[in-house]
């Protein structure tokens, strides 16, 4: 991504504060916590999802193919992972455990795929189980149409939210002008389906003929970011810009978020996209980062083990090399915070059940944030 030298002065100045506006509570949301980083898991290309099993293991994708299994020291690759279709963004993405996951051993995964008639590929969801290091009952959940050999924009998070819905984002493939507004085509969506891949009755384009029956909602970009808010249950995603223009948005069902309609950012080339910000019928970000920070992975700090920084928002930044975070009134972000400067590409943000934060760096691994007060 090229940045300006006008870009790069606008994001010292926007830095701490939000869109421009001073925080009304700056020594509230300025708290600091010390910590020191500590590697846990190194030499790892693009760790792009990680999720931590009951017995302290980490199961975590590594964007060239390989699912890794680390515990006590030692890394093991998991064998019987699908095939994946490795080109520009695309690869091995994000890992996700069912809710009930000690139950009944669901591991779900999201990747970009080949499967199919067209050349290319395309973001595919799956699940397995884990059985002596190798992945055992495969199923495909969901795969996304038609392939294509761009390589951009896959996504792809996953998400159960508080009834068991699943839900997963598609990047719209570079095909700005056509996937996202266009319900009957995949790309540039936020989709839901139940834990076994089928389609819950009450998604909102069910009934529409010749609509892709899973998408909750359109009109994105490229998510690379979802959570479920601890309190509300919404779910909330953040989804990449061009040039300007990375947003955070609640997902509400049937709802339109606007790209490329309206959007906050410019071309790379500096020209205009829209002259449109906001248009009726179109729902508008909560944040929207200019210049953009290109951002990965996502979370909303719960742990007692950080306890200033309960409530914020701590998100990756690709391009700027820090984990940034965000102070949050309600659904507003009053103050903003860059964590580990030069860190390296944070591709991956994860509280694990353990209490403490994790991100994955491209290039380094999986790094661990330890409070020291």
């Amino acid at each position: 991504m090229k940045i300006s030298i006008v870009f790069l002065y606008l994001f010292v100045v926007m830095t701490t504060f939000s869109c421009g506006q001073e925080p009304e509570n700056k020594a509230k949301t300025a708290e600091n916590v010390a910590f020191t980083v500590e590697t846990v898991v190194d030499g790892i290309s693009i760790p792009w999802g990680m999720v931590m099993l009951p017995d302290g293991a980490f199961l975590i994708t590594d964007k060239p193919g390989e699912l890794i299994y680390f515990k006590d020291g030692k890394k093991t690759s998991i064998e019987n992972v699908p095939e994946v279709y490795i080109r520009g963004q695309g690869g091995l993405l994000d890992i996700e455990l069912h809710p009930n996951y000690e139950e009944n051993g669901w591991i779900y995964i999201s990747y970009a795929s080949s499967e199919g008639e067209e050349k290319g590929g395309h973001t595919a969801v799956m699940r397995a189980r884990l059985k002596d290091f190798k992945l055992v009952d495969n199923e495909l959940l969901y795969k996304a149409t038609p392939n294509t050999t761009a390589g951009q924009h896959f996504g792809s998070r996953l998400e159960f939210d508080n009834e068991g819905y699943l839900f997963f984002s598609i990047g719209e493939r570079g095909d700005r002008d056509v996937n996202p507004q266009d319900i009957k085509r995949d790309g540039g969506k936020i989709y839901r389906i139940n834990d076994d891949g089928s389609i819950p009755a009450d998604n909102p384009f069910v009934n529409e003929e010749g609509a892709k029956k899973a998408i909750y909602s359109y009109g994105h970009r490229n998510p690379q970011g979802l959570i479920k808010h601890p309190e509300t249950g919404a779910i909330w995603d953040h989804e990449h810009g061009p040039r300007g223009g990375d947003e955070i948005n609640i997902i509400q069902k049937g709802k339109n978020y606007g790209w490329p309609v309206i959007t906050y950012g410019i071309n790379y080339s500096g020209t205009p996209i829209t002259d449109k910000t906001e248009m009726e019928g179109m729902e508008q970000p909560i944040h929207y980062w200019v210049p953009s920070i290109a951002p990965s992975g996502m979370v909303m700090v719960t742990s007692d083990k950080y306890p200033n920084w309960k409530g914020n928002l701590l998100v990756g930044s690709l391009v700027f090399q820090y984990l940034e975070r965000l102070a949050m009134d309600g659904e507003k972000v009053v103050y903003r915070e860059k964590l580990l400067e030069d860190i390296g590409r944070v591709r991956s943000v994860y509280q694990a059940p353990d209490g403490f934060i994790y991100i994955g760096v491209e290039g380094k691994g999986i790094l661990k944030l330890v409070p020291t007060e």
